[in-house]
């Protein structure tokens, strides 16, 4: 096969990976809007964006591998900072969303986590996401 064709074939290849399953998917991508942050927040963004966005999304807006952090459903009262450390360090199984389990991220410095959970609390504030007390 010439190369032509690889290249080709290459590319339809990546447009179908990248393309949405279904119209909806489980609502897995929000519009985030991301304001002025703090030096932490900012290298939380950083840290994000290289780490964790592959799956989550740029600015945790969501993505075909993980769902969105910048949603109500991690408000810090249902997803205290410790469930994000937890899921980083340990992996979590699937619960809120049809991804499967997120296996954990040793590559991600254990220090980074301060400036990881800074950003994604400060993004969630700017999109309206405040702390509600989770009851079961």
């Amino acid at each position: 096969m010439n190369n032509t064709i690889k290249l080709v074939i290459l590319l339809l290849s990546g447009l179908f990976l990248i393309s949405p399953v279904s119209a909806d998917h489980n609502n897995s991508h929000v519009d985030v809007k991301v304001g002025s942050l703090s030096a932490a927040a900012g290298k939380g963004q950083i840290v994000f964006n290289t780490n964790c966005a592959s799956c989550h999304g740029v600015n945790a807006s969501g993505g075909m591998g993980g769902p969105p952090l910048i949603h109500n459903i991690y408000n810090p009262g249902h997803h205290a900072n410790q469930s994000f450390i937890n899921a980083v360090r340990n992996g979590v199984r699937q619960h809120h969303w049809n991804f499967g389990d997120m296996p954990a991220q040793q590559h991600v410095a254990f220090g980074d986590m301060v400036f990881l959970l800074k950003f994604i609390r400060e993004v969630q504030e700017q999109n309206g996401i405040n702390t509600i007390a989770h009851k079961m």
